[in-house]
């Protein structure tokens, strides 16, 4: 897809939030925001559903503002043309070339299109931002690199580190999206804590539906999916520990298989090795490149969410399960109790058997299922997006206060 900078690109219809009826071009907007929108423009999954949700929500909830979205380049899909729908979010392109921008030259940029607040969206901010009038917020998801080396390659850990320690050091303000990871940036990197403001994430809205019995009983035969099952969300990779619910699942009813949803690494080879030692071949079902679309409907017909990863920074499937009605067990040791609120169950993620008894403990009891799903729907209600979204625009606007413009 081709696009001028400072043009929407080619629209598509379908967008999940319906438009305003406001015209922009008939308003001054009362504040401009810019946002690092590489993964919002190029993403389909992960950061890149989080900076399209983030911006949405703000475009819609509050219309008043502009949302300038800058990106080295864009791509063409029917989630990202929809995103771009939205009257009060612009693309932004580079002017003279994409080398260095991102990090150095967008601040010429930013300067032209008098943007007031810079929001990197996933562990950076441009250098040497902190020497404009313009005011930066960065979000820092996670710094697992740091307390899990081993998951990362030497050089990406050397980049990762450069480029988050310095926006936590120089932007005015940072968003952790856990108090676990607040903990962590304070941690390694001897940040004020003041500094710090957690914001949680919430997940699409289209998990906060149920489905009709008509598409549910479509998608089911769609991906050949069994009557009873238990389901895992997320990169096949080891820090994921998918090995541990299949050694859970030998000793789980077995009249419940085991449904995988994501993308495969090598560790995806340790895994079919305990698959086939444990002669458990046929209990386990993979999916992969499932459409989003879909992905709620699959939630809705499990009956327990198993989530046993070794560190996150939150836990985005948690909140997709409970909103989903659906009963979580999940891990101790990072942040999963914060996503799953007090009611979901948690075990070590060293602890196959453990993990195994918490879910017979769900499928066994009725009464604790129908509990589990009430009274995580209500936990859940605390990162639905008009609050997180408000705390966000708040944040913004206390640190233009501070600013005295």
């Amino acid at each position: 897809m081709e696009a001028e900078s400072g043009k929407h690109i080619q629209k598509a219809e379908g967008t999940k939030l319906e438009q305003s009826s406001f015209e922009p071009s008939a308003l001054s907007f009362q504040l401009k925001i810019g946002f690092d929108g590489k993964r919002a423009a190029n993403n389909l999954t992960g950061l890149g559903n989080y900076s399209r949700s983030l911006i949405e929500h703000l475009a819609h909830q509050f219309p008043e503002n502009q949302y300038l979205v800058y990106s080295p380049k864009v791509k063409s899909s029917k989630q990202i043309d929809a995103f771009f729908k939205l009257k009060n979010i612009e693309l932004k392109l580079p002017l003279n070339g994409r080398f260095l921008w991102r990090s150095l030259n967008i601040l010429k940029d930013l300067s032209r299109d008098e943007v007031k607040i810079y929001h990197g969206l996933s562990h950076e901010i441009p250098f040497a931002i902190q020497h404009t009038r313009i005011k930066s917020v960065v979000t820092i998801h996670d710094l697992i690199f740091l307390r899990f080396p081993r998951y990362f390659k030497y050089i990406d850990r050397k980049l990762y580190l450069l480029k988050s320690r310095y926006a936590c050091k120089h932007a005015n303000k940072i968003i952790a999206i856990s108090e676990k990871t607040k903990a962590d940036i304070v941690e390694f990197y001897k940040i004020d804590p003041d500094k710090i403001q957690v914001i949680y994430q919430s997940c699409d809205d289209s998990f906060k539906m149920p489905f009709n019995k008509e598409t549910l009983s479509r998608i089911r035969a769609t991906y050949k999916l069994p009557e009873k099952y238990i389901l895992n969300v997320g990169t096949i990779e080891e820090r994921k520990n998918l090995k541990l619910i299949v050694q859970a699942l030998k000793e789980v009813n077995e009249a419940y298989k085991l449904v995988v949803i994501g993308k495969q690494t090598k560790y995806f080879k340790t895994v079919e090795k305990e698959i086939e030692k444990l002669g458990l071949k046929n209990r386990i079902l993979f999916l992969k490149n499932i459409p989003f679309s879909d992905l709620p409907g699959i939630y809705q017909m499990a009956s327990v969410f198993a989530y046993p990863s070794f560190y996150e920074g939150f836990g985005i499937p948690i909140i997709e399960a409970l909103y989903s009605n659906v009963p979580v067990v999940a891990a101790t040791g990072s942040c999963l109790e914060e996503a799953g609120g007090p009611d979901s169950l948690y075990v070590s993620p060293t602890d196959s058997t453990g993990l195994a008894a918490a879910i017979n403990q769900i499928l066994s009891s009725e009464q604790q299922q129908a509990r589990m799903k009430k009274k995580g729907l209500e936990f859940v209600q605390k990162f639905n997006n008009p609050l997180v979204t408000q705390q966000l625009m708040d944040s913004y606007k206390a640190l233009l206060n501070t600013a005295n413009y």
